[in-house]
């Protein structure tokens, strides 16, 4: 049998629902034996640092939010049954409710090269701060208090933080997970 040619497409799917879908495109997939149509499917994530209860936990999160990849072939049942999934708004397209446009092929190199480079750069953080900058305690001692960025160094990953403590001013040692930007 003849290879069918496939192409990446991305599917809509309801914020944060976004693993669901997937679990349920390869249940349903197998279920009706459309395994020849449909390669894989995927669901663009990156890793992201948190501090939670004073440790710091690393988490996947998507950087595409509401949005599945999936390569398949496009024949017969395969779109109505990618349509019928729950929590499936449909294809991304050129107009609402019409054809699915495929992926350009530098688009969907890029996309997977992302997903390849987080998950081998895990450790190296992007210095996510400026000199002056304000941001919030999120951990320690200081939780909730509001300061400004007034050094950065880069090789220990730490901040120096301008905070009022009681009306003066305190000049804090803040590892970058111990604050986010304020909003």
């Amino acid at each position: 049998m003849a290879e069918i040619a496939k192409k990446w497409y991305v599917v809509r799917a309801v914020s944060g629902k976004e693993k669901k879908v997937k679990e349920y495109l390869e249940l349903e997939i197998a279920r009706m034996k459309l395994t020849d149509y449909v390669n894989q499917v995927l669901i663009p994530t990156e890793k992201v640092f948190k501090i939670q209860n004073g440790k710091k936990v690393n988490k996947e999160k998507a950087f595409l939010p509401g949005y599945v990849l999936i390569e398949a072939a496009l024949v017969g049942e395969v779109t109505h049954v990618i349509k019928s999934i729950p929590n499936v708004i449909g294809f991304l397209g050129t107009e609402k409710g019409g054809e699915a446009v495929p992926m350009r092929m530098a688009e969907v190199n890029r996309i997977l090269g992302k997903v390849d480079e987080l998950s081998i750069t895990e450790e190296e953080l992007k210095i996510p701060f400026v000199v002056g900058e304000s941001v919030k305690v999120i951990d320690g001692p200081f939780n909730n208090f509001s300061g400004v960025v007034d050094e950065i160094n880069e090789e220990k990953k730490k901040l120096k933080v301008m905070v009022k403590i009681f009306g003066r001013k305190n000049l804090l040692e803040l590892n970058y997970m111990q604050v986010e930007k304020e909003s």
